[in-house]
């Protein structure tokens, strides 16, 4: 029929996804799109807009697939604050190590190149960073963290996810990301303020 798409959408968005996920905003040029995507760029720009427009579909996706995830691992109930960091942290190690998808994390890649970003693409970013943060603000809350320390924790986990996927990207080994997210769930004692 007129009119009719010839192509599955949603699979074409979450192609577009890796390839954002892999080259990162800037390098996802319209000719690895297209490749990407199996796309021509009539049916690409025709189906979704303009790169930046793909670019914002494509974040939506990721986090449509992988925050409930998060969500899901930080509904606990946790016998600690460190429990926690485990729990999230582990849920990047489990996405890190699946083959099917490209190293590291498109939030993550997003946020390294924020300055070639548009201001809906920047804000997007920003939110969705934010999100995390908030929830993993409420999960150790609920398991007896205190209000600064909740705050403080929240941020350096976040932190360590970014870190882990970075890392990931430059082909640590799977022993070294989980090291890294062991010591960040160890949680000794208070973060003290550096001097």
């Amino acid at each position: 029929m007129a009119g009719r798409k010839q192509f599955d959408v949603d699979e074409a968005l979450r192609r577009a996804m890796h390839v954002f996920w892999r080259w990162g905003y800037s390098e996802a040029s319209i000719d690895r799109l297209t490749e990407g995507t199996g796309l021509g760029r009539s049916s690409l720009y025709g189906t979704f807009g303009d790169k930046s427009t793909l670019f914002r579909e494509s974040l939506r996706r990721y986090a449509q697939t992988y925050h409930p995830l998060y969500d899901q691992a930080l509904s606990g109930p946790h016998p600690s604050p460190s429990a926690v960091v485990a729990a999230y942290l582990q849920v990047t190690l489990n996405r890190i190590a699946d083959p099917t998808v490209p190293d590291g994390c498109l939030l993550t890649v997003s946020a390294t190149q924020f300055p070639a970003l548009d201001a809906q693409g920047q804000a997007m970013v920003r939110s969705m960073i934010d999100g995390l943060r908030a929830m993993l603000h409420q999960a150790l809350l609920a398991a007896g963290a205190d209000e600064r320390e909740a705050a403080e924790l929240a941020l350096c986990t976040l932190a360590t996810n970014k870190s882990l996927a970075v890392l990931s990207r430059a082909g640590f080994s799977s022993e070294d990301l989980a090291t890294v997210a062991a010591a960040a769930a160890r949680i000794p004692g208070r973060p003290h303020p550096l001097p």
